[in-house]
């Protein structure tokens, strides 16, 4: 007689109990990224300087069931937003999302474009993952920093100087950060999207040259949504993604495969 096959059990992605706070959540990917740790069972605190944009999506979330309360915040103002984390804290789960970009020729470009997509892209967000980050240790919990970065932080681009540059410096700050949280049982991984449509892209992809000349880049010949970027933070925000830190999950259509 042979020993009866114990199988292996699948993961959860489900994150009931867990707390959540995603910056730059009143549009685009973060509100996709609020509404998916919702839906999973996460209570969400969504961050974003424009209080009735985030209180909007708060109180959708809330109607559809989730449990979600809005923050306003300006994640550039180091001071403030430690203080903010550290009263509402801790989060397991944080979702680095916010972040901008002012496309220009490298001859074109200015110190305010390098200090204001610096000042938000890289800064505020290491100091954003340092506040979660502490929280966490504190309260002796493990927890997944998820930091938003871009296909720009693999490959370069016209027009996109300063912010590949934070892009390809949120990757090797990920790297670094999963090392040293790693023995605390913290993860911390970056999504790479494509061109996904939202407000910030908007004005770029109304272009039918340029939205063209995106698509032929992408193996799936489209660009995204934000709901292509949904499944990916819920992977990472969960269990199913156990041994998964310093890595960066490309959600790109294939740009980067070329």
């Amino acid at each position: 007689m042979t020993d009866k096959i114990v199988l292996p059990r699948m993961p959860s992605f489900r994150l009931d109990g867990r707390r959540a706070l995603v910056t730059g959540a009143g549009r685009g990917i973060g509100r996709a990224a609020a509404a998916a740790l919702a839906d999973a069972g996460a209570e969400v605190t969504l961050a974003a300087r424009s209080a009735d944009e985030v209180e909007a999506v708060a109180s959708a979330i809330r109607d559809a069931g989730g449990k979600a309360e809005a923050l306003t915040l300006d994640v550039t103002d180091t001071a403030t937003a430690k203080a903010e984390i550290a009263a509402r804290g801790p989060f397991q789960i944080l979702i680095n999302n916010a972040g901008t970009n002012r496309p220009a020729l490298l001859a074109d470009m200015t110190e305010s474009d390098y200090d204001a997509v610096t000042d938000l892209n890289v800064r505020a967000s290491i100091f954003v993952a340092q506040a979660v980050a502490q929280g966490l240790m504190e309260a002796k919990l493990p927890g997944s920093i998820i930091n938003i970065s871009s296909q720009m932080g693999h490959v370069g681009g016209p027009k996109r100087t300063v912010y590949c540059a934070t892009k390809h410096a949120i990757e090797g700050a990920t790297k670094a950060m999963a090392w040293e949280l790693g023995p605390q049982g913290i993860r911390v991984n970056t999504i790479c999207p494509t061109f996904i449509e939202t407000p910030m892209t908007e004005g770029m992809l109304e272009d039918d040259a340029f939205r063209e000349q995106v698509a032929a880049n992408i193996a799936l010949g489209r660009v995204g949504q934000v709901e292509d970027i949904m499944g990916g933070v819920i992977y990472l925000a969960s269990d199913a993604s156990a041994l998964v830190t310093g890595s960066a999950l490309m959600i790109d259509g294939g740009w980067t495969a070329a």
